[in-house]
């Protein structure tokens, strides 16, 4: 059983990782780091030229129409680049809510823009640290229009559209969560830059005060229509850990063949040794985990929500890991801003949280295999 992706995917894997070591070499990383722009504008419009944004959007709404196993393959050489881009944002999120439950109007309206780069899309959830529940949920949508702060939102200053969640004013059920979607560029719209470890992927805060708000999905059906998403996500973005982990380790691994010490090689030594090989295996396990979300995904099983858990969770730990001990093989050089550890580092830190903490999907792990032992146990 063959359970690597196909020649052509492979093919158009090592297409776009020429590209971007061409086009995003790290010191185009860090001149978003160190400048005033918010992402690689040119880059990301290179990308939908590619194909890359519009990779598993469908053609008639001016996608590619490949699929997700292809979205995967892709993903994850943008992880390894750092691509300095709101992919995770606008197409891991903002285009999949509306594949899920945007009318053909909709999709119509806003999916050819997301997939040639024309317009960047966002995910507006959380609004206080914690549990992101419906509970605490204090945006309200009321009579076409929308009040509330979402913070910290992905791309949030920079998107032009955003699917929010909010409580639907009036309604019976308080846990009834409803998605709607805003034009950023509108009235009543205020954005604040939030601070956070990786500037190269923005935050913001985001509020609204009577913002026109379009319905999104049947009312009440929010949850449903997250969770489903955010699986979807968990997939995509364990692919972009993956690329950062494996990069990582190849950063480490240069360092410790080119760096001598009392006349030797350090990656000679034992330690170097045992740390690199822990590296790979966590990695490793990683990208084992990640395939199988990918299948999940690309097959629409059943087990995606256990797949989606398990890949986020092992790569979100190895992705972590990776970058802190790269940073520890190049020593105390690699604490220093002209090394490139740090830049991976910050990523490992920022995708940890893109949609959700680690000991969030590590809960929802248990409970999802919990679950489904029970399902599967005979009555």
């Amino acid at each position: 059983m063959n359970l690597d992706f196909s020649d052509e995917q492979i093919m158009l894997r090592d297409q776009l990782r020429r590209f971007l070591k061409e086009r995003c070499p790290i010191s185009a990383v860090r001149s978003v780091l160190e400048g005033n722009s918010s992402f690689d504008r040119v880059l990301y419009k290179e990308l939908a030229g590619l194909g890359v944004l519009g990779a598993a959007i469908p053609e008639e709404f001016g996608g590619v129409g490949l699929g997700y196993l292809e979205l995967c393959v892709l993903a994850e050489e943008l992880g390894r680049s750092l691509a300095p881009v709101p992919v995770s944002s606008s197409i891991y999120l903002a285009a999949q809510f509306l594949m899920l439950a945007g009318s053909d109007e909709q999709k119509s309206r806003w999916l050819p823009g997301i997939a040639s780069a024309d317009i960047v899309g966002t995910f507006a959830m959380t609004e206080n640290p914690g549990h992101a529940g419906s509970a605490a949920m204090r945006t309200i949508a009321e009579r076409g229009t929308i009040s509330g702060v979402k913070v910290p939102v992905p791309d949030g200053d920079i998107a032009d559209v955003a699917v929010v969640a909010a409580r639907e004013h009036g309604r019976g059920a308080s846990d009834e969560i409803s998605l709607f979607l805003v034009d950023l560029n509108g009235p009543c719209v205020r954005r604040e830059v939030v601070e956070n470890i990786d500037p190269t992927r923005s935050q913001a805060r985001l509020v609204f005060d009577g913002a026109a708000a379009e319905p999104l999905g049947n009312a009440g059906e929010g949850r449903a229509i997250i969770e489903r998403v955010l699986d979807q996500a968990a997939v995509l973005i364990a692919f972009e850990q993956v690329g950062g982990a494996d990069r990582s380790i190849e950063l480490a691994r240069d360092y410790a063949l080119d760096r001598m010490a009392f006349g030797r090689q350090i990656g000679s030594f034992q330690a170097i040794k045992h740390m690199l090989a822990d590296m790979y295996v966590s990695a490793t396990l990683a990208r084992s985990n990640a395939y199988y979300g990918a299948w999940a995904l690309s097959a629409n099983a059943s087990e995606l929500p256990v797949a989606a858990a398990n890949a986020r969770v092992s790569a979100t730990q190895a992705f972590q890991h990776c970058a802190k001990n790269s940073i520890q093989v190049h020593g105390g050089a690699g604490f220093t801003w002209e090394f490139d550890c740090h830049l991976y580092y910050r990523r490992s830190n920022a995708l940890g949280l893109a949609v959700g903490s680690l000991w969030t999907w590590e809960d929802r792990l248990i409970e999802r295999m919990v679950s489904r032992e029970r399902d599967l146990a005979p009555n």
